[in-house]
């Protein structure tokens, strides 16, 4: 199995935003550390403090480090920064 980092946005397997199952996922495993007592990367001011509501607000920021692993034909994958995606998003709907 290999795997494959592109060096720019345009490099990406499209769609070049997050789907909705990998929105999920991100903001379910975030908020499980969150329970579990991880700090988050958020100021929790005026912010209540549920853990996905605050995993989701912290994904909007682009603060999380996290990866996304998306599969090409032939076992090959393609690893992805969250923050691309949530960037690339952005400007989308400023277009």
């Amino acid at each position: 199995m290999s795997f494959i980092v592109p060096k720019s946005i345009d490099e990406i397997i499209p769609p070049k935003r997050l789907t909705r199952f990998e929105r999920a996922r991100i903001i379910s495993a975030r908020a499980l550390q969150l329970s579990l007592g991880a700090p988050p990367f958020i100021d929790l001011t005026g912010i209540t403090r549920d853990p996905i509501e605050i995993a989701e607000k912290e994904l909007e920021e682009g603060l999380l480090p996290i990866t996304v692993a998306r599969w090409l034909r032939g076992g090959v994958k393609q690893l992805i920064p969250v923050k691309w995606l949530i960037e690339e998003e952005r400007r989308g709907k400023t277009r």
